[in-house]
């Protein structure tokens, strides 16, 4: 069985996106579809831009989707997987990749999910660090010990955490799983909380966004961030995606359960390599690979 997977913010690159555009017509009538729909140029940002302006979580998180989308789109009779996952923003590609939504109206959310964001990292400052070689509940405990918001985001892999939360929080969180025997805490280069209770802000609005928009039943199973499972029913995918922007991603939870599902392929489609290598700490012997045209 193959598992198509699609990567969230931080896979964001100078260039990104350029070789589908000059390799493929069909490529390029959907970035400029995109360009029309975004009402601004994403396309000179991504192909020709600066590193910083990319790093804007309202430019970042389309320009992944379009990079993301677009492969998978040209990739035609080709693209048949089995079951889909994305990281965070990474789940809206996939739902546009086994149709659950379109192309218009995933891009019209993910936008609309990138300035909400970027709303809610700029009226409280905050931010996210990652916390390596401790077991998960030492991560959760610690948490709970500080009097600040401060909450696990990212379970990445085994001995792989995120944290999110205010700034105060964060750094205090530091110091005691540092004490706890982490390996390293390294702070991100993030411009806000993530995937915890300080985008609530954000996702009111998504929410909004999200009731209003057509979703179909998609063309076969996505494993969602905020309960690791596999989920068809369109209802239960609505709500999860809400949800999502103030939970924790459980993407340990989503491999194992892939894995326990019987894939025994997985293509990573867009920018980066980095969720097929969490994949191989899990399992080295599955075969991994990047999508190509």
């Amino acid at each position: 069985m193959t598992a198509y997977i699609f990567p969230g913010q931080g896979a964001q690159f100078v260039g990104m996106g350029k070789d589908l555009f000059d390799k493929s017509s069909k490529a390029r009538d959907l970035f400029h579809k995109a360009n029309n729909i975004l009402k601004f140029k994403i396309t000179e940002m991504m192909f020709d831009g600066v590193e910083d302006d990319l790093k804007q979580t309202n430019i970042t998180q389309p320009a992944i989707f379009l990079h993301s989308v677009i492969l998978a789109k040209i990739m035609g009779a080709e693209f048949c997987p089995d079951m889909v996952a994305g990281h965070s923003l990474g789940e809206f590609s996939a739902l546009v990749a086994n149709n659950t939504l379109s192309f218009d109206d995933g891009l019209k959310l993910v936008a609309k999910r990138a300035h909400a964001m970027q709303k809610a990292c700029e009226s409280e400052s905050s931010t996210m660090a990652a916390i390596i070689g401790l077991d998960e509940e030492i991560v959760e405990n610690v948490c709970k010990t500080v009097n600040e918001v401060v909450v696990p985001a990212n379970y990445n892999s085994p001995g792989q955490l995120v944290i999110s939360g205010s700034i105060k929080g964060v750094e205090l969180a530091i110091e005691k799983l540092n004490e706890a025997g982490a390996k390293r805490a390294i702070l991100l280069k993030v411009g806000g909380a993530f995937h915890s209770p300080l985008m609530e802000p954000a996702r009111v609005e998504l929410a909004a966004a999200i009731n209003k928009t057509k979703f179909n039943t998609g063309s076969c199973p996505i494993y969602q961030n905020v309960t690791g499972q596999s989920v068809t029913d369109i209802e239960i995918i609505k709500k999860n995606l809400i949800a999502q922007l103030t939970s924790p991603v459980h993407w340990t939870q989503i491999m194992q359960n892939m894995l326990a599902n019987g894939v025994d392929k997985v293509v990573e489609v867009g920018p980066g390599k980095v969720l097929q290598s969490l994949f191989k700490k899990i399992d080295r012997k599955l075969l991994t690979e990047s999508a190509t045209i």
